[in-house]
């Protein structure tokens, strides 16, 4: 397996790997960062990467006089490497933007995901539009199933999407709406986070970092399991809730703080809101 990018012989990063190895016709492999600097050269290397040898990607670069050792410091994009099919749902351009945003929300959220979820990262821009942000991201499958899959946040659902080696990806989409509170069964090897739906309970093994999976779970533990979002989807409640019940989530949000999941102007925001539901 290749661990240096062929072009600026710096070390394939482990977002380089989990967006694709962009591997060349001779079994070398580039740098997402070098693969965009050659895409805005010719559109042909972002989608035939494999018909290029690196003789041919250095003889490209000495014909456009672009050093990519500077280029590649001042680049921020990238994209894998796509195959015929996966062209023909969304247009090339789209699909580069899409892939680009999610890209740098990923590194912005420092998802540590494993490499089996390769596959499930490469349909993200399919399924989430530029205008639509990743709250929180994890590795997550069902249970009982040997399919890598991520569950991922915004601010209007979760998805769940999982792909086996050879088949094609399952995607289940939960609105906000219909999650009425999640959960987390701890466990020293696997830990379940579980959706709690109108009809059912829906559960997610997180087998590849139970860290992650913990912190994902406190992300997602705010949005869903806060008391004032709880009243909005229940409006045939109270309005007031008990003091018992403010000041346990008063202690959730203290720790949280403390982990450096919550600022303290975002501390200071929901302390107040919950102060305010006291009788």
């Amino acid at each position: 397996m290749n661990t240096d990018c062929a072009l600026c012989r710096l070390p394939l990063s482990q977002m380089d790997i989990l967006l694709g190895e962009n591997k060349l016709s001779d079994g070398d492999a580039l740098c997402n960062k070098c693969l965009d600097v050659l895409s805005n050269i010719n559109e042909k290397v972002l989608y035939k990467l494999n018909e290029f040898s690196i003789a041919d990607i250095k003889s490209l670069l000495q014909t456009q006089k672009i050093s990519p050792v500077q280029k590649v410091e001042k680049t921020e994009q990238n994209l894998p490497a796509l195959s015929e099919s996966e062209l023909g749902s969304i247009s090339k351009e789209v699909y580069k933007r899409r892939h680009q945003k999610i890209k740098y929300e990923l590194e912005k959220l420092n998802a540590n995901l494993s490499i089996f979820t390769r596959g499930e990262i490469k349909e993200l821009p399919y399924l989430i539009s530029e205008d639509e942000k990743i709250l929180a991201i994890t590795d997550a499958q069902f249970v009982n199933t040997l399919d890598a899959g991520v569950l991922v946040v915004t601010p209007q659902r979760m998805l769940s999407a999982s792909k086996s080696m050879f088949g094609t990806a399952k995607i289940n989409d939960y609105s906000n709406e219909s999650i009425k509170a999640v959960s987390f069964v701890p466990d020293s090897k696997s830990p379940i986070i579980k959706l709690h739906l109108e009809e059912r309970v829906v559960e997610f093994e997180c087998y590849m970092d139970k860290e992650d999976a913990e912190k994902f779970y406190d992300k997602i533990s705010v949005i869903y399991n806060n008391t004032e979002v709880q009243i909005q989807k229940q409006p045939n409640i109270i309005n007031k809730i008990s003091s018992e019940a403010v000041f346990e989530q008063l202690e959730k949000l203290g720790n949280l703080r403390e982990r450096g999941i919550l600022t303290d102007t975002e501390f200071t925001e929901q302390k107040k809101k919950l102060l305010e539901q006291l009788q």
